[in-house]
């Protein structure tokens, strides 16, 4: 492939320096294997609701795999469901990640199982926090990212302030959903890419048909920021920390009056999501959903992220 390697890159033995973002309900076993597959690291994604059955379930699609992947957890689950740490660290896999709480510990843990640490910042100050406590890698979440995340810096000026501050690897993460993009940050000093966007609409993701066609009609000024799927969810994720998603009837009706969501807008959330109706229903998504054109396979998309393929040759 077209792609540099980075030193990390080398070190976690990948043939892209593509990492699949961890996203819950949406990187599932298959897909995390599919991107180890096609020369990338593939994480499994535990989110909001994740249980550990939940992880066994999608841990099975790993097992024998002769590449390096990695786990995604999100703090407050573990804090809630220490099992999940448990399990994820007894699969042995070469990156785990942990974003979005306040113990530090799981860090020691991972380091005396063998497995390298990674956190998600969102500025300069939270990198610098992590790189004391002992994180091995960055990942560096510019505001244009989808799903959770605090939305402070854009993407190549958070890489390029935390590269001028750390030592450790850095990985960008946030809109890059396209060769150039993922040349630019990898340019600019990245150890490489952290994707979601990307990914999220392949064949070999938990995605829903129907979102995925919504991301497919989606263009790249067709997402927003807000707190109001967390509101109805009951979810605890802190007010500082919305999610990026498409922007759909629900958000154009509770973004910003959360505190008047009522049970009756509850209930048809959940009936949306029963009968997969977008128009009402969450689809996580960043800025970079525009390059999101069709439904493909993992294998495909790492092929034009590398320059192997042209974006038209694939649709």
């Amino acid at each position: 492939m077209d792609l540099p390697d980075t030193p990390w890159s080398e070190a976690m033995r990948l043939e892209v320096p593509v990492v699949s973002a961890p996203m819950g309900g949406v990187a599932g076993g298959a897909l995390a294997a599919a991107v180890s597959r096609a020369g990338g690291l593939g994480m499994i994604g535990m989110g909001s609701s994740a249980t550990t059955s939940m992880l066994r379930e999608q841990l099975g699609h790993v097992g024998g795999l002769d590449r390096p992947f990695g786990i995604g957890l999100i703090g407050w689950r573990v804090r809630d469901e220490p099992a999940l740490l448990t399990t994820a660290l007894e699969a042995r896999p070469a990156l785990l990640s942990v974003s979005f709480g306040d113990d530090v510990t799981w860090i020691g843990r991972a380091h005396d199982a063998g497995c390298e640490t990674a956190t998600q910042v969102a500025d300069l100050e939270g990198a610098l926090r992590a790189v004391d406590a002992g994180v091995d890698v960055l990942v560096a979440r510019g505001a244009e990212g989808g799903g959770h995340g605090r939305p402070r810096v854009a993407t190549l000026t958070l890489l390029a302030q935390i590269l001028d501050r750390v030592e450790v690897p850095v990985l960008s993460a946030g809109g890059i959903g396209s060769a150039r993009a993922l040349a630019a940050v990898l340019a600019a000093g990245a150890a490489g890419a952290w994707l979601g966007t990307a990914f999220a609409a392949c064949r070999e993701s938990l995605l829903p048909d129907g979102a995925r066609q919504a991301m497919i009609a989606a263009h790249a000024t067709d997402t927003v920021t807000t707190r109001a799927f967390d509101v109805a969810f009951g979810y605890p994720w802190p007010a500082h920390t919305p999610e990026r998603l498409l922007r759909n009837a629900f958000t154009d009706r509770w973004d910003g009056r959360e505190e008047e969501i009522d049970g009756a807008a509850v209930d048809a959330l959940h009936t949306a999501i029963a009968r997969q109706d977008y128009r009402v229903a969450p689809v996580n998504a960043g800025q970079g959903v525009g390059e999101v054109t069709a439904v493909e396979s993992v294998a495909t998309v790492i092929a034009r992220l590398a320059g192997v393929i042209h974006p038209a040759d694939s649709r």
